[in-house]
């Protein structure tokens, strides 16, 4: 039985993992790893909680070195993901800082392949969401954070990125059902979102002669600190009824969406967007 979620709030974006109640769950604990990612090198942005957080345990327990990116008041999540993917006995590589921030983008690359030694996986993950009622009530600044987070850093972390990558390697953009969908109280979290749907499509076109697969993944309403962080406390125990399996998916039930197309499993498969959404049906 799903525990019932309380209603709360959080005043800041994206949120804090550890203040959620209850706490989301990471990865399955009979998830077995095989080895799918052995001594592979991950670079995660936005890797700190949530969905990012799955995605790096789940990577480790598959036998690869993370890096992750997140903001500086964060640290507590950071440290929190790096003893978890510790604990799979992998390196976690903390790298706080702005995504917003060109240098920044460039630097956690560099980083990753300073620390690491190499680069094979790339997870765009990164993401600010801000809810308004109405059109008005959306401020230039909020546009400019919301594009400069949610697909600004997309290219650029990217552009900095391929050039240390080979041919086998693989590009993950998370996106969501609001880009199929819409939802009028999300905006600018939306059009962005549709915007990395057709990043992932055009670089997929782009770096296929690399023989570099671009994929991405557009999860539906997941239980993370995005969401308090987004809307009215009272908003929040009902967050995810609205779907076919009438409840919020955990990042336990993403995350390996992201082992799947990081791995050889998928080396047919470029271009496309996986669907944890809880059964709502998208026309892609």
């Amino acid at each position: 039985m799903e525990a019932k979620i309380p209603p709360q709030h959080q005043d800041t974006q994206p949120g804090i993992e550890a203040d959620l109640n209850p706490q989301p769950k990471v990865i399955r604990h009979l998830y077995k790893g095989a080895n799918k990612l052995k001594d592979k090198v991950a670079l995660i942005t936005g890797g700190d909680s949530g969905i990012g957080r799955s995605v790096a345990v789940h990577f480790a327990r598959e036998g690869a070195d993370v890096a992750i990116s997140y903001m500086d008041r964060e640290d507590v999540d950071a440290q929190k993901t790096k003893e978890l993917v510790e604990a799979e006995g992998r390196r976690c590589v903390l790298l706080p800082g702005d995504i917003r921030q060109e240098a920044y983008c460039k630097y956690i690359v560099e980083e990753t392949v300073r620390q690491l030694g190499k680069l094979n996986i790339l997870v765009n993950n990164a993401g600010l969401q801000l809810a308004h009622k109405t059109l008005e009530e959306a401020l230039d600044e909020d546009l400019l954070d919301t594009y400069e987070t949610n697909i600004y850093s997309f290219f650029r972390v990217t552009k900095a990125a391929v050039p240390h990558m080979q041919k086998g390697d693989s590009i993950i953009n998370t996106t969501s059902v609001t880009a199929y969908q819409g939802r009028a109280d999300l905006l600018e979290y939306s059009s962005t979102k549709g915007a990395i749907m057709t990043f992932t499509r055009a670089l997929s076109s782009n770096l296929v002669s690399k023989g570099i697969r671009v994929n991405g993944v557009a999860p539906g309403p997941i239980w993370t600190p995005l969401n308090p962080a987004s809307v009215e406390a009272k908003q929040i125990p009902s967050f995810g009824k609205d779907v076919p399996m009438k409840r919020p998916g955990q990042p336990s039930e993403v995350g390996p969406a992201y082992v799947f197309l990081a791995s050889e499993d998928a080396s047919y498969i470029t271009g496309q967007v996986l669907h944890p959404n809880g059964g709502t049906i998208i026309n892609t």
